[in-house]
């Protein structure tokens, strides 16, 4: 078991990495007519609202506070006054709001994309595989924070964040650090690292085309002159 713990956990997220860089030029390169959304709005707008809302704020909320989180260095925390014990607080309540949000809408568009027949088959084996595994690693994630409500002190909190530190400044003693922590922890992290190999190959590289909108908003007006 430490060899495979060592292996998720100290080798794998690099291995993760270079698909997920290599997997996105290489389809950029090559299918970039296939970088989209592939919005289900036009086949069937019923929920898809209140469930796209809901989606897209919880998992953006998720995705920063597991950023600032794992990634702000303890020191940081101790600076500031914060203790280990007031930030799991802090961590498990905003998770557990963004991760219910999130889990809420992802119900309603696996829902819609399973049950409405022109969802069905207008959907590839790609679109369904990425709602489970977002379904899975959510219900793994709000698992978490009933095991740590069970240990409050916030010590195995700063064990992860410790992890995720020395996996992105690249020091090999990272997956000592994981190594005791509990099971839906270790199946949690797997399936976000996990995340980021098949990004390249989901309609989740439209993330990327958000960042077009800060040229789209400050680029000069389009002039169109009648003749």
């Amino acid at each position: 078991m430490d060899y495979l713990d060592k292996f998720i956990f100290g080798i794998y997220p690099y291995i993760v990495l270079v698909i997920f860089v290599v997997g996105c030029l290489v389809r950029f390169e090559r299918e970039q007519y296939s970088w989209k959304s592939d919005s289900s709005q036009l086949l069937y707008r019923g929920q898809l609202r209140v469930g796209s809302i809901l989606f897209h704020v919880g998992i953006l909320g998720l995705f920063f506070g597991h950023l600032v989180g794992l990634l702000t260095p303890v020191i940081v925390w101790d600076t500031l006054g914060v203790s280990h014990s007031l930030k799991q607080m802090v961590a498990m309540t905003a998770g557990g709001i963004m991760g219910s949000m999130c889990f809420i809408g992802l119900v309603i568009l696996i829902h819609r994309r399973f049950s409405v027949d022109r969802l069905v088959q207008n959907s590839n084996w790609r679109d369904k595989l990425l709602l489970l595994w977002l379904f899975v690693t959510l219900c793994l994630g709000l698992s978490t924070i009933v095991v740590s409500a069970q240990h409050l002190d916030g010590h195995e909190m700063v064990r992860l964040m410790t992890w995720a530190q020395h996996v992105v400044t690249v020091r090999g003693d990272a997956a000592n650090y994981v190594m005791n922590a509990s099971i839906i922890f270790k199946i949690h992290l797997f399936m976000g690292m996990s995340l980021f190999a098949i990004f390249p190959f989901t309609r989740l590289v439209h993330i990327f085309s958000g960042f077009g909108m800060v040229t789209y908003i400050t680029r000069k007006w389009q002039l169109v002159r009648p003749r």
